[in-house]
């Protein structure tokens, strides 16, 4: 992807933010973002391939955390304070509304982006999970299986704006008490200490 598309998708990212998905036509874009129809039409021929390539640029965004920092020594529970950090910093903006008009409007398109996410979630959270219980954070005793299973069902109703509606919940608000509970209901009484001192870090 090179560096005029990432820029045309950031701008498309932060304008359905703003004027909502029911509203984003490529007239529209060109409009607010200041291009030309023959510019965009160099990487999409329509509004769903289009969506579908912001929704791509989004998973690849959540990827690059893992890129950007080398976990390899790093303790499980600092692991998870810096992803939860990254996640609000990068997608606070993020709305149950945002994502029911892109199931209703795009419904193939969003479900492809949303098992493809949830995969690569759940595989980071087992590796979390077992790298935790190793370095004596974590308790002995867990089903990382389930757990992570439960970690992803949970993310899941954050997305629901039945449960939380956009008006009342924050979705920066429901991932930090969301994550907050998740540790302290795997950590041991070692892992609790280290992460009431470390989030006072982050």
């Amino acid at each position: 992807m090179d560096e005029k598309f990432r820029m045309i998708l950031t701008g498309v990212r932060e304008l359905s933010l703003k004027i909502g998905i029911r509203n984003l036509t490529l007239d529209s874009i060109c409009q607010n973002l200041g291009i030309t129809k023959d510019d965009l039409k160099e990487y999409v021929s329509n509004e769903a391939e289009l969506v579908e390539k912001v929704l791509e640029f989004e998973r690849e965004s959540f990827k690059s955390i893992f890129d950007e920092y080398n976990f390899e020594d790093v303790n499980a529970i600092d692991i998870l304070l810096i992803v939860s950090q990254e996640m609000n910093n990068r997608f606070r903006d993020l709305t149950p509304s945002i994502t029911l008009d892109l199931k209703t409007l795009y419904p193939d398109i969003y479900q492809h982006h949303f098992e493809q996410r949830i995969e690569f979630i759940f595989g980071k959270i087992k590796i979390n999970i077992e790298k935790g219980i190793r370095q004596g954070m974590y308790r002995q005793d867990l089903s990382i299986e389930l757990l992570a299973r439960l970690y992803i069902s949970r993310l899941i109703d954050l997305h629901n704006p039945v449960f939380f509606p956009p008006d009342k919940f924050s979705f920066p608000v429901l991932f930090e008490v969301m994550f907050e509970n998740f540790i302290r209901g795997i950590a041991n009484d070692e892992g609790l200490e280290y992460f009431k001192k470390r989030r006072k870090s982050f």
